[in-house]
């Protein structure tokens, strides 16, 4: 769909891609993959295995930023006006007297997210149908219009409205009136909510090479490959700063502005942002965007770095020719991208401990977790297998030192095409698991969710003389919730 080109034929050095790579990894970045695009041609493109090219990678949030140029289709269809009410589209969903508040709430102050504010989460609160959830949920409200608050579930509402007015799915819209003409999203899907709506405000699954070319379009406002599509004078309004989202006193690289389920950002740009850092760059005056997707989830900070990385090191450094070819700095770019691998748990290489730890079991006090006993099973000092009894029975992780090993997470339950709809067929998470010597007797196993979910989750084990302490935490939307918690245990005599 693309042609590569070198960074320097698009006027920057191989050496700024290094240094940004470098500074991912350094940074602690669970990064699974990224590109850059000049023009319409790429000049960088990176996975870490197992993740490639054509990985379909959960977006998270940056569905919001379809389901806003979704709005602007239907109102270049005259199936819509933006400062219509919401709730005049959704009678069927509402109950008794709507909140007044809400009854004045606009498609535009949506867009915006000058609502009146997020109900309770729905992933608990036993309502399927998210839209009536969103309208029937007794809150404290604030007058639409007046304030910026994030409002998933508002995004939610706003794809429902999307899917009732063009008559089906978001995806099968987006192809029909763009993506099938720019030969985008072949191989898209999007993971639904318990009652079968297109689950709007988080799981559009696509891959990198997709999110470039929808921030293309959009950054074109319409055009694709001389071709207008869309509307020019919606996608300028949804891609500026139609309100002000700062937080307070505190500076957010992110945070210069919203437009329609559009962020704007440092270097006078504006971004699609998805939770774990799913991100789209577009800085129109340079002609130039950045797409990555990782799981950054506990670690807000890497978001904050890769912004302030790519104003320093790409926007303010691209050059309008292109530079002289340094064949050098390109040749150590191409061997670092070929030797990316997913971040693992990284510690000593082996421990005197290993050989009495290995195969030991432990008896677990009652502890959050439902842990009834486990044990670390090293096949040598690179590999093992982590095995342990919860409610669910015997569970078995294959794990590597210092490196992944890949598998599936022998959790049952967790929800695969419907949001929080617990599954009873035996389906798993594909995962990647690694553990490291943080001591001589100190461990640390970490597990990373990698399928059509992400998340992650680290056990840290402590051990001495009979005994044993852990903690567990976990970094993930509504699973891995058996895996919070200390746990105290003995070893079997």
């Amino acid at each position: 769909m693309f042609e590569k080109i070198t960074p320097e034929q698009a006027g920057i050095s191989s050496k700024n891609v290094t240094k940004f790579i470098k500074l991912l990894e350094t940074h602690g970045a669970k990064t699974h993959g990224f590109l850059f695009m000049r023009g319409d041609k790429i000049f960088a493109e990176g996975y870490w295995k197992p993740f490639h090219r054509d990985f379909c990678h959960r977006q998270y949030s940056q569905t919001k930023s379809f389901v806003g140029v979704a709005i602007g289709l239907l109102e270049e269809e005259g199936k819509l006006n933006l400062d219509d009410k919401i709730v005049d589209y959704f009678p069927e969903k509402i109950e008794g007297e709507c909140q007044k508040y809400l009854q004045d709430q606009t498609i535009r102050e949506m867009l915006m997210m000058k609502t009146v504010g997020s109900p309770s989460a729905w992933f608990v609160s036993g309502n399927p149908d998210r839209t009536h959830h969103y309208f029937n949920c007794k809150r404290v409200m604030r007058p639409s219009g007046s304030y910026w608050a994030y409002d998933s579930a508002g995004s939610q509402v706003l794809c429902a409205l999307v899917e009732k007015l063009a008559g089906k799915p978001l995806l099968e819209y987006m192809k029909e009136k763009l993506f099938n003409e720019m030969g985008a999203f072949q191989t898209a899907t999007v993971l639904k909510t318990p009652n079968g709506d297109s689950w709007g405000d988080s799981a559009m699954v696509c891959t990198l090479r997709d999110m470039a070319a929808f921030a293309r379009i959009v950054m074109n406002y319409g055009v694709w490959n001389g071709k207008r599509l869309m509307n020019e004078k919606y996608l300028r309004d949804a891609t500026s700063a139609l309100v002000n989202n700062a937080d307070g006193m505190r500076y957010s690289p992110y945070k210069y502005g919203y437009g329609y389920q559009i962020w704007r950002i440092c270097g006078n740009g504006f971004a699609f942002v998805g939770m774990g850092d799913q991100l789209t760059m577009c800085y129109p005056e340079k002609d130039l965007i950045f797409t990555c997707n990782s799981c950054n989830q506990g670690e807000p900070s890497v978001r904050e770095r890769m912004y302030i990385a790519l104003e320093e090191l790409f926007v303010n450094e691209i050059k309008d020719e292109p530079l002289a070819e340094d064949t050098a700095a390109e040749q150590e770019l191409d061997e670092l991208v070929a030797g990316l691998t997913l971040r693992s748990a990284k510690g000593l290489d082996d421990s005197p401990f290993r050989a009495e730890l290995s195969g030991t079991e432990y008896v677990c006090e009652q502890n959050p977790m439902g842990i009834e006993k486990f044990s670390f099973n090293f096949e040598d000092k690179t590999k093992g297998v982590f095995r342990y009894k919860n409610a669910q029975g015997e569970k078995e992780i294959p794990f590597g030192v210092n490196h992944n090993e890949f598998g599936q997470f022998p959790q049952f339950g967790y929800s695969n095409e419907y949001g929080a709809v617990p599954t009873t067929d035996g389906f798993m998470y594909d995962d990647a698991v690694s553990v490291a010597w943080m001591g001589e007797k100190n461990l640390l196993l970490f597990v990373q969710i990698i399928d059509k979910y992400f998340g992650n989750m680290d056990a840290r084990f402590a051990f001495k003389g009979d005994e044993v302490y852990a903690t567990f935490q976990k970094a993930a939307e509504h699973f891995l919730n058996e895996y919070q918690g200390t746990l105290l245990g003995k070893k079997v005599k």
